[in-house]
Parts: C-alpha cells; structure tokens; sequence
C-alpha cells in the first residue's frame, strides 16, 4: 500500500524550484492581541479541558471506591496527585514548553506534525511510516471528535440528577435536544455563535477556581497532594489497581491536542500564557476542591463536582457547565472540520462540499456531510451508553492514542529539525513513549467496556483514508499510460491544420508534462483550439500556506499557449477563478468574462484483472461518485464549464 508523496520533490517540477519551509518563529499577523486574544483562546482553545471537572476525577475515585466502600483520604489524595502530575507533565511540558516549537509555518496540529517530519526524512519507507502515524492519529481525533459532544453534554446535563432528583429521566432527553442544537448550529459558523464563548468560558474557570477554594478549605491538607510523592505511594500501594485508575487519570488532560491544532490561529504566546497563568490554576484547584469534599463526605462521589456548589447554586451551575460543554463540542466540531480539509487538501480524503461561512475568514468553513455525520455518531453513543461515566471508558483510547503518535512523530522533529543529541531525544522522548504508552495501555484494557468505539471509528476511517488514495493511484497510473507527453505534443501541433476560435481554453491538467485529456477529446471530437490556451495545475504542498510569491508559475510553451502552475497549502481553499485573474500582471492574457473550463470526468471501472479486491473497490467507486466535482470544489463558474467523460478500467 502506498501513500501520497508530498515531499517537495513530488510538489514540484524541478523546473521550477523548490520552496523553503522550516519552524518559524512567531507571525502576529491577523491574529488576536490583548485581551481579545486572552478571551477567543479561553473559549476556543480550552474549551474540552476546561469541561474536565465535571467526570474526571470522579471516574479516577470511582476505580477504588464507592459510595459503600469509599476510597481512604490517603488513596483519594494519591488520585488527585496523578491528576495534577499528568497536567504538568502532559500538558504544561509536553504540549506547551516542546511540542508548540515543532510549528510548520506558524500552523499547529497532527498534520501539520506529520508534514515536517515527512521533509526532513529521504528514505521512502521511513515516510510511509511517518505517514501511516500521522494517519493513525488523525483518525483517533475523528473519533474523539465524535465522543467529545456525547460526553461533555451528557456531564453537564447529568447535574439535574443532583439539583432535581425526580427530574432524572429527562436526562437523555435533554442531553439529545442539545446535541441536535448544537449540530443544527454548526451552518452558521463559528463567527456568529463564536462572540460569546470567551466571556462564557472566563465566567466558567471562575466559578471552577471559586468552589475549588471552597472545597479547600474543608480539608486544607488536601493541599499535601502537590508533591509527587502522593502518587508514587498510591502507585506502590496499588499495583495493577493504579494501572487502571491511569486509564481514568487521562481523562483530565482530554483536549490538550487542542493547544498545539489551535496555536496558528492565536501563536504559542497568548495560548502558553493564558494556561500558566489563568487554566492549570483553575483547573487545578477544582480537582483539589473536589477531592477535599470527596474526603470530607465519601457520600458525595455521586457527583463531587456538582455537590461542591452550594444548593441554590446548583441549577446556574448546570445551565453554566452545559453551555460550557457546547463550547467544548463546539471547538472539537470546528476542529475537525479543518483536519478534513486538510486531508481533502493532502490527497487523503475524496473532495466535499466544503462552505465558508465568512467571507473575510478562509479558516471558517462547514462541512455539512462530516458534521451530520458526528452528529448521528454523537447521538448513538449517548443512546447506547446513557451515562458520562460509561462514555469515559471510550474517551482515554482516542485522547492517548493522539498523544502517543504526536510523540513519535516529535521524535523524528525534534532530532532532525532541531538537532537534539541522541541522547536528549531517547531521554525526553522516550521518557514520554513510555508515559503515552502506559495511558494507552491502561485504556487498552478498557475496550470491552466502550474503547472499542473510537478504535472502530479509527479503523473505518483508516480503511476509507487508504483506499482512497490505493483508488486515485491506479487511476494516476492508468491515465499516465494512455497520457501523450506535452513536449511530443506541442510538436506535432505546428504542423498540424487546426482552425483557432476566438476565446480563452482553461484546462485542468493533474500532471503539466502530460496533455489533459480533455484537450485531446476537444481535438478530436471538435478540432478547434481557442486563441489562447492554458494548461493549469494546481498542486497542494505540504505546508499550511503559501507565500504570494510561490503561489503562481507560468511557462510559455508556444504563441499563446501557457503552462500555469497554482501551489496551494494544505490550509488553503483553491479559488481559480481568482488566482488566474493574477495572470494579466505578468503579461498572459487572462478575461474571466471569456473563459472556458475544460475538464475530463473519470468513469472508472472494475478491470478484468482486478489491482484492488472486490469490497475496496466497492468502497472507492463509491467515494468517487459522492466526490464533490472539482469544477465546484476549485470554485469555478458552472457555466463555464465544459466536461468529457473518460472510461477507465483498474
């Protein structure tokens, strides 16, 4: 199985050069400052671990514990260390101090990871592995991305059961009302529902550093828990116990993949500051206060978080953590948005309808397929697991999963690109490996319980992301066959009767050393050639964007006849129709109003020698049929558009 070269030599001709891409330093360009800064990274970046609190540390006690049977105060205070620990070491150093320098052009992010590691390695095995990482972890985040709403929403709105015992099977009721909401929303764009959540999310840590204080000073030794010696000893005591209180322990760093996919919009600096400063304190003295209440009246491991509030404070908490919770879903909805966009771009992922809802936002966009369907992923889990609690054995495998690929992938960067000593990458990294891996392995063992659903979710999209790409390159490989190269071409032309026509012939060529189809079938069927012809490809690099500069090549290969080369990043919508009208500056001429779009549409079938098993066929055909036209996705005029249908056999 092969996957997309995007190495820069696959992107480019050698004719036409190569771009340098490295780790930059901070662009503040376009991106929020002061306290606009400090409240969109609240609300967008924080918004999953900052909802934490309300299943986290209950899951962890509940490992040793009950109700019945509670926990010793010395247990709880070891569980509350590990929660600590992990976001110190997990989030604070892992995420914020290394794993935020490894930016590609400013962009943050799986992907963007997996293309900078992708540059600096030549071996073509080596970047097949780096890439099937890559894919490995994007796909764990589409399953998170499914769970994230059905868990965030079903804990916040589980605090009924707290305030209004008697109202308790309106639970899952209330919890589907708010999911379909919060999908529904989704058309309008995270401009016009996004104003809100920073002001919201302050409110939200707030209150969380307010009860945490609380909570504290019922029980101020709680406090002891800082130091690390607490987990070790609940650690030692424990044994194989504790290895599965760490598949709980995780579920306090969930979304912290959120700080490195985030930081190109915001930059490292506003999001480092905002956790050192404002989230770790408020997060931390939740879990504390939490645990203190735990301690205090074991009765209360019902819902600790929720109990920690005064009783007439309990129903502005829960309108409160549910809306909290939306922000949550809603920054892991919008995220995954982008990273489909992203494979679409790269090559992974079969074109879609793809909306911006902002016309002054190239990064705001909905993708109405993806997004319904997270929302009928989001809506069975919920019916199927009917509790947060039994959700959180399915949330650790997809959050440690990511975790353990981005450390493999950083690995590779953090050697290559920012030369480390073997001996610090083995000792930092390895040290995470091993930290990553031992969460993973905790959660492992909860697959019969529900980790089963996002290493299904991983698996489907693995297995659509590969065939795809298995599909695309046959199809590559067989037109490259039948393709008659430019160069023999263009000779034969000069000697050839072709009568001109008035207008401009734009043809969409997938590789510029070879005649389009397109042109050929015109040629044959019409043979006429406009006055003036433009053969143009448009080729997706592996970095977030592209430089003006680099965006457009043009080489004129005969009177009024240019080759057109358009680089797009892999964060970026292609628009046609716009970056040719960038020609006339450099002499081509170039009149939209006149302009005819020539494209070959692919009816691929099954050959009598098969390249692909029957059922992986089954899928691809499908994927190519539901494809969004490219003449739509390159947003080109549908009425300038002129189509031949090419059959081709795999």
């Amino acid at each position: 199985m092969s996957l997309p070269d995007t190495s820069p030599d696959a992107s480019y001709p050698n004719s036409l050069g190569k771009p340098t891409v490295h780790p930059t330093t901070e662009n503040p360009a376009d991106k929020p400052r002061g306290w606009g800064a400090f409240l969109a990274v609240l609300g967008v970046v924080y918004g999953d671990i900052g909802t934490s609190p309300l299943y986290a540390l209950q899951a962890s006690v509940h490992t040793v514990g009950s109700v019945s049977h509670p926990a010793a105060p010395w247990e709880v205070m070891g569980l509350t260390s590990l929660t600590f620990w992990a976001l110190m070491l997990v989030v604070t150093i892992k995420y914020v101090m290394l794993v935020m320098r490894a930016d590609h052009n400013g962009e943050g992010g799986i992907i963007a990871l997996m293309s900078l590691a992708q540059r600096v390695v030549s071996n073509p095995r080596f970047k097949w592995l780096i890439a099937m990482i890559g894919i490995a972890g994007t796909c764990l985040f589409f399953g998170d991305s499914v769970i994230t709403p059905a868990i965030s929403v079903l804990s916040a709105v589980e605090g009924i059961e707290v305030s209004l015992p008697q109202a308790s099977h309106f639970v899952i009721p209330l919890a589907i009302i708010v999911l379909i909401g919060l999908f529904s929303a989704q058309a309008l764009g995270t401009g016009r529902i996004g104003r809100a959540f920073g002001p919201i999310m302050l409110v939200w840590f707030l209150v969380l550093a307010i009860l945490g204080i609380h909570g504290i000073c019922l029980y101020p030794k709680i406090l002891l828990a800082l130091t690390p010696w607490m987990a070790i000893k609940f650690i030692a005591a424990h044994g194989a116990l504790s290895f599965m209180a760490l598949g709980c322990v995780v579920l306090s760093v969930t979304g912290a993949e959120a700080l490195y996919a985030d930081m190109g919009h915001f930059g490292r600096t506003p999001i480092r500051i905002v956790w050192l400063v404002f989230v770790l304190p408020a997060l931390t003295l939740n879990y504390f206060g939490q645990a203190a209440l735990m301690i205090v009246d074991p009765r209360t491991l019902t819902n600790p978080f929720y109990l920690l509030a005064p009783h007439w404070m309990q129903i502005p908490l829960l309108l409160l953590a549910t809306m909290a919770t939306v922000i949550a879903s809603q920054a892991g909805i919008s995220g995954s948005f982008s990273l489909c966009r992203q494979l679409i771009q790269l090559g992974y992922l079969p074109r879609t309808r793809i909306v911006h809802t902002n016309p002054h936002e190239e990064a705001q966009i909905y993708l109405p397929s993806l997004n319904w369907m997270l929302a009928v992923g989001a809506l069975i889990l919920v019916l199927a697991f009917r509790s947060s609690g039994a959700l959180a054995a399915a949330y650790g495998i997809a959050v440690t999963g990511t975790f353990l690929c981005t450390t493999l992938l950083s690995m590779v960067v953090f050697r290559r690109i920012f030369h480390w000593a073997p001996w610090l990458v083995a000792l930092v990294w390895g040290f995470y490996f091993l930290l990553d891996g031992t969460f993973f392995s905790a959660n492992v063992m909860k697959i019969p319980e529900g980790g089963w659903v996002p290493l299904c979710i991983a698996l489907v999209a693995t297995v659509i992301m590969t065939t795809w790409q298995r599909g695309r390159l046959l199809v590559k490989q067989r037109e490259r066959a039948d393709a008659v190269p430019m160069a023999s071409f263009l000779a034969r032309l000069t000697q050839s009767q072709t009568t001109h026509v008035p207008g401009i012939a734009v043809f969409l060529a997938a590789d510029p050393d070879y005649v389009p189809n397109a042109l050929l079938y015109n040629l044959r069927h019409n043979r006429v050639l406009h006055d003036h012809t433009l053969f143009v490809t448009v080729q997706t690099l592996p970095q977030p964007e592209v430089s003006a500069d680099q965006r457009l090549t043009v080489q004129e290969l005969g009177p009024h006849m240019h080759r057109v080369i358009l680089r797009y990043g892999f964060m970026e919508m292609p628009n046609l129709p716009v970056a040719l009208t960038q020609l006339s500056r450099l002499g081509v001429c170039f009149d939209p109003i006149q302009a005819s779009y020539f494209v070959s549409h692919d009816l691929v079938f099954r050959s009598k020698v098969p390249k692909m098993s029957l059922w992986r066929m089954w899928i691809f055909l499908y994927l190519l049929h539901n494809a969004t036209p490219i003449t739509e996705f390159f947003r080109i005029p549908p009425e300038r558009v002129v189509e031949f249908s090419v059959r081709i056999a795999i």
